[in-house]
């Protein structure tokens, strides 16, 4: 599983790359896909990324340089500020979604649908014993 993953990784690193993304690291691409679309506050990204509020913290510095993400007010919290995809990290979402399919029709190629589909299934159930973050 772990080789899968990290292959799956460094795909869409490699593609973001190539499309001129070339400052995004491992590190950053791991947090921002962790992003969600509406947006997300730090402390939950830490936890869903299995790192320290400060390590997230550097991180999310690093992708607000580079125009990946934005900082907007938290609705719901005035005090609060939630980390959201900015344009141009949208273009780089689309790119790994490009990649990310690539990637499960090569391995449905070579597993098969109906294999490819079990061992979906039992990751994903897999989840509920071994994904901590909210």
């Amino acid at each position: 599983m772990f080789i899968a993953g990290r292959h799956l990784e460094r795909r869409v690193v490699e593609a973001v790359h190539s499309a001129g993304h070339d400052d995004i690291t491992l590190a950053m691409a791991r947090l921002a896909a962790r992003i969600h679309e509406n947006g997300s506050r730090l402390t939950d990204l830490a936890d869903a990324a299995g790192v320290t509020k400060q390590t997230a913290y550097v991180l999310v510095e690093q992708l607000v340089t580079g125009g990946y993400v934005e900082r907007t007010p938290d609705p719901s919290d005035g005090r609060a500020r939630l980390i959201r995809p900015a344009p141009r990290g949208r273009r780089v979402q689309r790119i790994a979604r490009r990649v990310e399919a690539d990637v499960l029709r090569e391995w449905e190629e070579h597993l098969g649908s109906r294999d490819l589909e079990r061992l979906t299934d039992a990751l994903t159930r897999l989840r509920e014993i071994t994904d901590t973050a909210p």
